[in-house]
């Protein structure tokens, strides 16, 4: 059994020492997003990375087997409160004693206190931006946990759609809502156009995520995301998502979940052609976890291993790397965009061809 430490209290670091200590666990909790982060400008660095953190104390909320859905909904309105009142971001990483996350995610909720204060260290209009967007998550987040209280199960290809848009569509309108208020490229005009397809943009990595870890979250957060409509069409159900004599129907069933995740990775490349070549950092940002997303989606349409109990479907990191150094120099055009997009579709991406 984990012995949580007390949450960390704000008043006991400077500024500076906030800002170290949240980049120095921002890879302990994304080792993707941490990469991707380093990418943008600096005044986007840090709002976009507070952005992270804050969605992902509360998806730690969310996530916690253990914890009574009333008391999950508790804290929830608790972590919102702290956009409000300083005092209670301290108190609230004392809640890491209710807790059983990995180390790291107890260690990001402890130290709640310090981003809110590095949050309260932003500007008012990008703090408006943060707590908005946080908040529709969250509200969303306790709907899902209220109704599921034995664990979440989505039964319907639409109410799929609107968990993913509450848990990461919001993602997409807070960050196109950041570009707007610190890059000089995205105009009202441009900000606008962005609108069309910046839910897409958030949620196809969501389903993409969804869709390669069902066996992880079946057997480690007692989630099933596979919509029961879809199971049933095919003669199974959630009781037998990783049964081996349902791997064929269960396989099936997803079908339509990776047509969803093919025509929003359409729209997410179209929210990236839409951002100006002089927003070139804000471009690769987006493009890196997109084509991380498209290489995924490659396996997964070739795999079962996501039906297998203890199975997951990922990319290696030869891959991720090679995307890396591609991604740099081959989605500054709209064309060498889709050129790279198109290529990792087909097989695994490396540099020598």
């Amino acid at each position: 059994m984990q012995v949580a430490r007390p949450g960390v209290r704000a008043h006991e670091a400077t500024p500076t020492d906030a800002e170290r200590a949240l980049r120095l666990l921002l890879p302990r909790v994304s080792r993707t997003f941490a990469l991707g982060i380093k990418l943008l400008p600096a005044k986007l660095e840090p709002p976009v990375r507070l952005g992270y953190l804050l969605c992902r104390i509360a998806d730690t909320v969310e996530d916690e087997l253990g914890m009574a859905p009333g008391r999950k909904a508790q804290l929830l309105d608790a972590f919102l409160a702290c956009f409000e009142e300083p005092r209670l971001a301290d108190a609230f990483g004392d809640c890491v004693a209710e807790l059983r996350a990995n180390e790291d995610y107890l260690e990001l909720v402890a130290r709640t206190g310090l981003i809110f204060q590095s949050y309260r260290a932003l500007d008012a209009p990008t703090r408006t931006i943060l707590q908005h967007w946080v908040t529709e998550m969250v509200r969303g987040m306790q709907r899902f946990v209220l109704e599921s209280r034995d664990g979440i199960r989505i039964t319907s290809l639409a109410e799929f759609r609107q968990y993913c848009y509450f848990v990461a569509g919001t993602v997409g309108h807070l960050l196109t809502d950041l570009w707007r208020e610190h890059s000089s490229f995205i105009g009202q005009a441009t900000y606008e156009r962005l609108l069309d397809d910046c839910e897409a943009f958030g949620e196809v990595l969501q389903t993409v995520n969804i869709l390669k870890d069902i066996a992880w979250d079946a057997e480690h957060e007692n989630a099933i995301f596979v919509p029961s409509e879809l199971l049933r069409a095919v003669g199974s159900s959630h009781d037998a998502i990783l049964r081996d004599d349902r791997r064929v129907a269960n396989r099936a069933a997803l079908g339509p979940l990776i047509d969803l995740a093919n025509d929003d990775i359409e729209r997410a490349l179209r929210y990236i052609e839409g951002i100006p070549a002089g927003a070139m950092r804000i471009r690769l940002f987006c493009a890196l976890p997109l084509l991380f997303a498209i290489a995924t989606m490659r396996e997964l349409e070739r795999s079962d291993e996501m039906l297998v109990p203890g199975g997951v479907v990922k990319i290696g990191r030869a891959e991720v790397r090679a995307l890396v150094i591609a991604g740099s120099t081959s989605t500054l055009t709209n064309r060498t965009l889709r050129w790279l997009a198109e290529r990792v579709r087909k097989r695994p991406f490396t540099l020598t061809g």
